[in-house]
């Protein structure tokens, strides 16, 4: 079997860390990666270790899309600021490129309404489109779907995460997305903030956000899925440390719900604390990447949730 080759579309710490792993599986290879300046593209395959961004361009995610090399799949990385972004982002790669796997983390639930909204674009293009592939939603939220089968009916889902990250300047974006989640920020407050902005707030806060009802998409994908009737039934929070590496707090998906026998019970599904926030983003959505290709392979095209599908292994 051909390694799938893909594409990467933005080189920050999301990106990178998708480029050091990506270079660990033998059933992926990196053809093309771009950041705001450039890209970098190979058909026999990029390094993994250093990629030397030596293709200045205007509109890199333009230049990848129209690159002539073959692409498989593409993982977006992007920040996604605002909501529209990565959609818009999508629909024009999709159209420039059509008969693609493309594979997002995003978080916000508008942002994820958005994607699914393009599913007749993607079935006319033959592509397949998987969204909220990360961590949370993603991985969490595909587990809860699984945690679902042991009751008659399910009452709540509370995730909460913790992150551990010893510089953030290596997460800059990740880190503006969840400050729009604080109160008295929005996603336009956060976008227009500097690095010194950002800087003094985190200064302020010990460089410690906790953040609580939290806009994520878990929501809206185990709606879609059944697992719950209501999108106010999944709750979302979590403790970011942007000082330590170490987790402030154990990330946990804890379903409630009524049992065959009419007992309320949980099922909890907690993340190994040395698991870092890149490992859980970006294993799972290479996981759903496999599993987009294996869908496109089997002529079914259209806009998935990380609920809709289980990932597969990528060895």
């Amino acid at each position: 079997m051909e390694p799938i080759r893909v594409a990467v579309l933005g080189a920050g710490g999301l990106g990178q860390a998708a480029r050091r792993l990506i270079g660990l599986k033998q059933e992926l290879r990196l053809v093309a990666i771009c950041d705001s300046q450039g890209f970098a593209a190979s058909t026999e395959g990029l390094s993994c270790e250093h990629v030397d961004f030596s293709i200045p361009c205007d509109e890199p995610l333009k230049a990848v899309a129209e690159w002539e090399g073959a692409i498989d799949a593409v993982l977006v990385t992007l920040p996604n600021m605002p909501n529209e972004f990565i959609p818009t982002v999508i629909e024009q790669f999709v159209r420039r490129r059509p008969q693609v796997v493309l594979v997002d983390v995003l978080k916000r639930t508008a942002a994820v309404s958005q994607m699914l909204r393009l599913d007749p674009l993607m079935k006319e293009t033959q592509s397949v489109a998987l969204t909220g592939c990360g961590a949370t939603p993603g991985l969490l939220t595909a587990a809860a779907v699984l945690a679902a089968q042991s009751f008659i009916r399910v009452e709540r889902v509370d995730i909460w995460w913790g992150v551990g990250i010893a510089n953030w300047a290596a997460h800059k974006a990740t880190i503006r997305e969840d400050i729009a989640h604080m109160p008295g920020y929005s996603v336009e407050r956060a976008k227009t903030m500097t690095e010194q902005d950002v800087a003094a707030l985190l200064e302020k806060t010990g460089g410690v956000m906790e953040l609580h009802h939290m806009e994520h998409a878990d929501d809206i994908l185990l709606e879609r899925a059944g697992v719950v009737d209501s999108q106010d039934q999944v709750e979302v929070g979590g403790v970011m440390d942007t000082r330590h590496s170490n987790k402030p707090v154990s990330t946990t998906m804890t379903l409630t719900g009524i049992t065959l026998e009419g007992k309320r019970s949980s099922h909890r599904f907690i993340l190994g604390d040395e698991t870092t926030m890149a490992a859980n983003v970006i294993g799972p959505a290479l996981g759903y990447l496999k599993r987009g290709c294996w869908l496109k392979a089997r002529g079914l095209f259209g806009v998935f949730g990380c609920t809709d599908v289980l990932p597969m292994v990528v060895r």
